[in-house]
């Protein structure tokens, strides 16, 4: 075993996370609602930045009051309207001041709703979550019993308990002060995703592949929560989990397949932190389970599948066996960060999935997201027809200059060995 955690793997450069059903346009008509009673927004061609502001807050306005109408399908598309302004622009400040108006029209929605009401609404609150952080901290609080009970409802839709479970993580790592609450919020998602663990006679439950999702929801969001944890914490975790985690590699589903071994991982690189010789209960066991879904080649899984697998159990195999953590390279504007932890990976993955396409928008202006990954204060905005990328006539002058110094040095190099052939 290594003695110290040793940065490897192939770099990658972070692709946007693939977005159906948002456009990729960053502008004020984020928001789009369907609904008999409410206007599309309007692109913001030939209307000055102000007044595009003011109509881009009009219809958001719009979208939270259109949340309590009598309407499901009207409600479903104000909030998907919502969603999807929160996730490509940043509006705390707007927020801040309607925060607990909108954080009670989305625990109703999760309360009285069904299925694709419950999920978006819990999404929005996830949003909200990245926006505002700790401001909303009370908020959260008192939604929280809903958010669980939704969660632990096995007569509720998976779909709107999964994202419940995704939320519970992405609110507590955020907004949440308190360690206690965050202790015992994992407790609660461990009771989801344990029930995917082996059974005493060590026979892998019969799970259909919708609530193994919920199971994988759970596990991603304990292990967000996890990366966060105190160090006597971790050993705590570490030590009572290691051993049982493994089982959920067996899965049929490759999604839990995948989070599961990415916990692992993710446990591995936390104790050899505190230990470097650290190696679990039955490491061998581990890797050799680990190397063959790292080369795994059954033709009863769909190619894309398998191929999703072994690419991630690649790197996951490397973190165990010799220490190696992944090295991701993520682009946006003017500026990028390198991915060298498995810590980092789990919390950029965490807000891909919540904000879809709109990370990268928020990696250059959401101040919580920048602070996350430790890229300071957000970048001044350029003046406006200005630009950082040189013109054409300097482009051709600077090449013009380089071309010149290279020919002279090459000359000089020349004449030396012209007169070092002559001399002998």
């Amino acid at each position: 075993m290594p003695k110290g955690k040793k940065k490897g793997g192939k770099g990658r450069v972070s692709q946007p996370p693939s977005d159906e059903e948002y456009d990729t346009a960053d502008n004020v008509s984020t928001v789009s609602v369907q609904s008999e009673e409410h206007n599309s927004i309007p692109e913001e061609d030939g209307v000055d930045e102000a007044s595009a502001q003011e109509n881009f807050e009009d219809k958001l306005k719009e979208c939270i009051e259109g949340i309590l109408q009598k309407s499901a399908q009207g409600r479903k598309s104000c909030l998907e309207g919502l969603t999807k302004a929160l996730s490509k622009k940043c509006i705390s400040e707007f927020l801040l001041d309607r925060k607990m108006t909108v954080s009670d029209c989305l625990v109703r929605c999760i309360k009285k709703g069904r299925g694709d009401e419950q999920a978006l609404a819990a999404r929005c609150l996830s949003l909200m979550c990245i926006q505002l952080g700790l401001d909303i901290e009370d908020e959260i609080k008192a939604l929280k019993p809903q958010l669980m009970a939704t969660m632990t409802d096995n007569s509720a839709a998976v779909k709107g308990r999964s994202e419940c479970a995704l939320t519970l993580g992405l609110c507590h790592f955020l907004a949440c002060s308190d360690i206690d609450d965050v202790m015992k919020t994992m407790d609660a998602l461990e009771g989801i995703f344990k029930l995917s663990y082996r059974k005493g006679d060590k026979s892998i439950p019969n799970i259909n592949p919708e609530v193994c999702r919920l199971h994988a929801a759970a596990l991603s969001s304990w292990s967000l929560l996890l990366s966060i944890a105190p160090s006597f914490l971790v050993n705590k975790l570490v030590e009572s989990h290691i051993g049982k985690l493994p089982d959920l590699l067996l899965s049929k589903d490759v999604e839990l397949r995948i989070t599961a071994g990415e916990t692992i991982a993710l446990m591995y690189e936390l104790a050899r932190e505190e230990d470097d010789e650290y190696e679990g209960d039955d490491i061998d066991t581990l890797i050799d389970t680990l190397k063959t879904l790292a080369t795994d080649s059954q033709k009863y899984r769909a190619k894309k599948e398998r191929r999703q697998q072994r690419s991630s159990f690649r790197d996951i195999l490397r973190t165990v066996e010799v220490g190696d953590s992944p090295e991701n390279c993520v682009k946006f504007g003017k500026e990028n960060f390198v991915i060298d932890s498995w810590v980092k990976q789990n919390q950029y993955d965490a807000l891909c999935l919540a904000l879809t396409s709109g990370i990268y928008q928020h990696l250059q202006d959401n101040v919580l997201v920048r602070e996350v990954f430790g890229l300071g204060d957000p970048l001044l905005p350029s003046a406006p027809g200005s630009s950082s990328k040189p013109t054409k006539w300097e482009r051709t002058h600077y090449n013009a200059a380089v071309f010149k110094a290279r020919t002279k040095v090459r000359s000089k190099h020349r004449d030396k060995r012209t007169v070092m052939i002559s001399g002998d």
